[in-house]
């Protein structure tokens, strides 16, 4: 009988645009795969892949109520599906999958930090919010049989460091991959004024106001450029850009505001340059993967993810968070030397194909579950 493993994400999109594929690799290795979110968007790509898909509650900061029966809604689930082997991915599903599945005996447990997010800044660290974090993870966090999967060096470091995992249980998988057959550079250089692209989450913490800052001061230079924010909103995250921000930035006419777009790769493709100014505690940013894949050079900030995937002054450049002025120099300096973005660019795909490829997160993934299920 093949072994069954059980997929939970706190959202549907999130799964289905960072562990679709990874689901689909399973079921191709003869694993019975199921998968479990709440409803929401994309969820009917999940049943469109006949994967066998459970309703649970939504985990989100605004939903507290809801959010106090994940524990047990999660452990009825497990006792239901009986899985082998259930992969928790992001913070609250990890920490409150892994308390159901020790309740209920679960064989084998991977989980799957993809940055540690707003719960871990450090404004928040002293607060109680913070310290309830800590003690979550310090406490609650154990399964004789785990291993937890960071995507950078220092998320991993900083859970050893502080005792919540063993070493041994703590794998390091360099993002969640990017299918380089689909991101690729544009066979020929983009015509007209350059296009700077931030494509992400539309969060506070994601950095769009500084973004649009920097927008404004190269608008004051010599410099010609048009800027454009891809992506929407998230009304449960406190975090999030409002609409009325968004509305008022396209009306200043500094930045083009294009919502959600599901054609990424043609985006990347028309632009000269990736720009993501985030101060949220990434795990390795899949819109940075992408924009490599696609053979663009980024402006990033100099943090634990970010800092993995773009290397100073080769693939791109790094600056330090918060730090518009910062921000627009290095813009600027980027938008008046093109021979310069192509050979970072070129070498942004090299690191790409040489460390994050979706086949390699696969391969990686796979070498755990075997481990675990043997």
């Amino acid at each position: 009988m093949s072994k069954r493993i059980l997929f939970v994400a706190a959202e549907a999109a999130f799964f289905v645009t960072h562990r679709l594929p990874l689901a689909i690799a399973a079921r191709n290795r003869g694993y019975d795969v199921h998968i479990a979110t709440p409803s929401g968007r994309l969820l009917e790509v999940i049943r469109a892949h006949d994967f066998p898909w459970h309703r649970i509650v939504v985990m989100r900061p605004t939903r507290l109520l809801r959010e106090a029966a994940a524990v047990p809604d999660l452990a009825v689930l497990y006792r239901r599906v009986s899985p082998d082997l259930v992969h928790h991915i992001a913070l609250k599903t990890v920490l409150y999958g892994t308390i159901a599945a020790r309740m209920m005996r679960v064989p084998a447990v991977v989980n799957a930090v993809a940055g540690l997010g707003y719960a871990f800044d450090e404004r928040r660290a002293r607060t109680i919010l913070g310290r309830g974090v800590a003690f979550a993870f310090g406490n609650l966090l154990r399964h004789p049989r785990m291993r937890v999967i960071f995507q950078n060096v220092e998320d991993r470091e900083a859970f050893v460091r502080r005792g919540w995992i063993d070493a041994r249980q703590a794998m390091l998988i360099r993002g969640s991959g990017v299918d380089t057959s689909i991101f690729t550079p544009a066979e020929h250089v983009p015509e007209g004024t350059p296009l700077v692209i931030m494509a992400s989450r539309l969060l506070a913490t994601k950095g769009v106001a500084d973004f649009v800052e920097a927008a404004r001061k190269v608008a004051q230079s010599s410099v010609a450029a048009r800027f454009a924010i891809a992506g929407e909103p998230d009304p449960d995250n406190p975090e999030t850009i409002t609409r009325k921000e968004l509305e008022a930035w396209q009306r200043e006419g500094v930045v083009e505001v294009w919502g959600r777009r599901n054609d990424m790769a043609e985006v990347l493709r028309a632009a000269s340059l990736f720009v993501l100014p985030t101060y949220y505690r990434e795990g390795v940013p899949k819109a940075l993967i992408e924009a490599a894949a696609a053979g663009l050079p980024a402006i990033t900030t100099d943090t634990p993810g970010c800092r993995d995937i773009v290397l100073n002054g080769e693939t791109g450049l790094l600056v330090q968070p918060r730090d518009v002025s910062k921000l627009a120099d290095a813009i600027e300096e980027l938008l008046r030397d093109p021979e310069r973005r192509r050979e970072m660019g070129r070498r942004a795909r090299e690191r790409v194909l040489a460390h994050f490829s979706l086949d390699q997160v696969i391969e990686q993934t796979m070498s755990i579950y075997a481990e675990l299920l043997d």
